[in-house]
């Protein structure tokens, strides 16, 4: 997932702040000067590490708010500064100037909305839902001012670059998208719904973290945790001991409607319970309980799409998109949906066959899928998950697995740095040298759950690239893997190795940005497209020469055998059915609530996601959604707002292009220096359609992703 918080979806959607200022110019309007107060403030100044990375050890919660304040007034001053130059506009004294604002406001707040995601307190929970809707209104200065608008307008295309055209069609193409046509009157209606918008996405955000601290499951009595391993039940001590409740066992939630425990624990009441923490865990009617924000935001959504001229959220949202019409995303999860849900049912009559051999006396539940479809697979495949796991130690996954595949692709290799500052101490650094030996990088690693952290993996820039500003990619990578008990490996599932390699895609796109300008660079890209590197990524995880160097056994150090290896790429089509399933449900789900046009259709939360699944035909109840309403944190606080179909279409042009991969020589530098000339350095900076048809030679086809997931031959 590429992260936008959101603050940053308030703030940062048509402006990326620079580190660099603007210079006093024929002008009405002074820039503020800096309050000695605020000489000690590590935002007032450019970082003086390797690529301006934030100095954590310097950066103090209470740095923050004076940050804002200041970073604030200087911004409106550079804006003002622009919209009322009084010399013909330009693209240089316009939308480069807007390129260079806001040095300050830019620093704060990135650091600031990647601590709310990785390393939140109440200090900072507070405030951010203070400064949700200030930064709402700071949006809407810029976007809805109509000088700024109209020097935009005029600027003429004629003798500009071609990234410097497309740059100038972005900003035209945002300020429209964002009101700057309308009138004074549907203007001010608008600023209040985007700062009633940010408070309760900010609103949700806090309540959902509390409800997934607050939902784990506590248990007594070890036997009620059959089936886990000694490590993971240490690990559930652990963990009930730092939540005050020592001598018993805590299982804690992930943001996923399944947990990866399910598969594993033997005890149907153990299974039923966890499950059921959940599923409901922020519909408890209590402080955290997201329902009546989740209400409240749609209605907001639907008046904000109809002020500015659209029938519904997702047509205003999707017009910027690759799909451009929610019509066309439908299309695409339609052709998806048939397939999965009739596989699921094949799938879900094994489980039950088996439920049935083993004379269990009962039906198939949701809480029972995980753990008989792992017995499934081992009875169709004979791979069994805990065999597997001690050959993917986490440190040996990241070194020997996604940076080994990246210098045999691209070139590029990697540094460890222990002498950078970091803002948790699980946190991990590495600098980045491309294939001549120059530096370009710098990237972090965060690895492990923790009740300060959102649930979920996600990629984020604390600093983009762009030769405008001479700022290189310092780049995170947030997970979510279960710490060890003191002592022991790190050991994670073959689909934890699939999600380290594809957050590492998000990041080797944002590390190979090649732009002059900081709103195109890297992964500033269109929602449907942003997965589409990351995805392709996942693939390396089982090529024969990545997977043999990494998968090695935590104690003997020998590597995978060949059996185990030929086993998974036999199950890869296991239980596809199942996971793409919950996957198009959650993406249709988030779709009807954002292509409501009307009041009136806006149900309560729980009846509507039954009313939308119903619909479409998702009626298998053992298969729910792989997201509920209340805990879909992606489209009501994570920027994926009617954009949850992004997932499926960025995977359409994953599996296509993959297949060109494979069928071009697979693992050779040629193809990694092709992929990253046509899809990972361009950015934002041309037509992304066409830049696909530039690497695959053809429009992208959906059959490759049928294939992949096993729905035809």
């Amino acid at each position: 997932m590429k992260n936008i918080s959101s603050v940053l979806l308030i703030s940062a959607l048509a402006f990326n702040y620079s580190c660099t200022t603007m210079k006093k110019n024929d002008t009405q309007q002074e820039i503020p000067v800096p309050d000695s107060s605020l000489s000690s403030n590590p935002f007032m100044k450019k970082s003086t590490l390797q690529y301006e990375a934030p100095e954590f050890d310097k950066i103090k919660d209470e740095h923050f708010k004076p940050a804002f304040d200041f970073g604030l007034k200087q911004h409106d001053a550079e804006i003002l500064k622009i919209a009322n130059n009084p010399a013909t506009p330009t693209f240089e004294n316009t939308i480069v100037a807007l390129e260079k604002s806001g040095e300050v406001f830019k620093r704060a707040i990135i650091v600031f909305s990647n601590l709310t995601s990785a390393n939140t307190n109440p200090t900072l929970q507070a405030l951010d839902e203070e400064y949700a809707p200030v930064f709402a209104a700071h949006s809407d200065k810029m976007y809805l001012n109509e000088n700024l608008y109209q020097r935009i307008k005029s600027i003429k295309e004629t003798g500009l670059d071609a990234e410097s055209k497309r740059l100038l069609q972005f900003y035209k193409q945002n300020f429209e998208i964002a009101g700057a046509n309308l009138s004074s009157a549907d203007k001010e209606k608008l600023k209040q719904i985007n700062q009633e918008m940010a408070s309760l996405s900010t609103q949700y955000s806090n309540k959902l973290l509390e409800a997934r601290k607050q939902g784990g499951v506590f248990f007594s009595d070890v036997k009620e945790l059959d089936g886990l391993s000694a490590d993971e039940i240490a690990a559930a001590a652990t963990d009930a001991k730092n939540a005050g409740q020592p001598g018993k066992y805590l299982l804690t939630l992930q943001n996923t409607t399944q947990q990866p425990l399910l598969q594993n624990l033997k005890n149907r009441t153990t299974r039923e319970k966890l499950f059921k923490a959940s599923w409901l865990r922020a519909e408890k009617s209590d402080g955290n309980d997201t329902r009546e924000t989740i209400e409240k935001l749609a209605k907001l959504r639907l008046k904000k799409a109809q002020i500015l001229g659209k029938k519904n959220f997702a047509e205003w949202k999707l017009q910027d998109q690759m799909a451009k019409t929610p019509e066309a995303a439908v299309k695409l999860m339609n052709q998806i949906a048939t397939p999965a849900v009739e596989t699921a049912r094949r799938e879900a009559k094994d489980i039950q066959d088996l439920i049935d051999q083993q004379k269990g006396g009962f039906k198939v539940e949701p809480w029972d899928w995980n753990f008989y479809a792992e017995q499934v697979r081992k009875a169709k495949y004979d791979l069994d998950e805990n065999q597997i796991k001690p050959y993917f130690e986490v440190t040996t996954v990241l070194e020997k697995g996604v940076f080994y595949a990246a210098e045999k692709f691209y070139g590029i290799t990697f540094k460890k740095r222990t002498d950078l500052p970091v803002y948790h101490p699980e946190v991990v650094a590495y600098e980045v040298f491309d294939h001549d030996g120059k530096s370009i990088a710098i990237y972090y690693l965060d690895f492990y759950t923790r009740d300060s952290k959102n649930g979920g993996a996600w990629m984020s820039n604390f600093v983009e690239q762009s030769y405008l500003l001479g700022t290189k990619p310092v780049i995170v990578n947030c997970f979510n893997y279960q710490k060890p008990a003191p002592g022991k490996p790190s050991l994670i599932s073959y689909d934890d190795v699939s999600t380290m390699f594809h957050e590492f895609g998000h990041s080797i796109h944002g590390m190979f940005a090649s732009q002059q300008y900081p709103s195109l660079s890297g992964t500033s890209v269109p929602r449907d497209f942003v997965e589409f590197p990351s995805q392709i990524n996942e693939h390396w995880a089982l090529d024969p020469i990545i997977l043999k160097n990494y998968a090695v056994h935590y104690e003997t150090k020998q590597p995978i055998p060949q059996t185990l290896v030929d086993k998974i790429k036999k199950a890869a089509t296991f239980n596809q059915g199942y996971m793409t399933t919950e996957l198009v449900s959650a993406a249709a789900l988030d779709m009807d609530w954002h292509t409501v046009t009307s009041e009136n259709q806006l149900i309560p939360v729980l009846d509507f996601e039954k009313q939308s699944l119903t619909n479409h035909g998702f009626t298998l109840a053992t298969v729910p959604p792989r997201y509920h309403t209340p805990y879909f944190a992606h489209i009501w606080g994570g920027g994926y707002s009617a954009g949850y179909y992004a997932y499926l279409w960025s995977e359409t042009l994953d599996n296509d292009a993959w297949e060109w991969i494979k069928n071009n020589g697979g693992l050779t530098r040629e193809n990694g220096d092709r992929f990253r000339k046509y899809i990972l350095s361009v950015g934002n900076s041309v037509d992304l359609n066409q830049a696909f048809r530039d690497f695959t030679g053809h429009d992208p086809d959906i059959k490759p992703l049928l294939r992949s997931r096993g729905f035809i031959k």
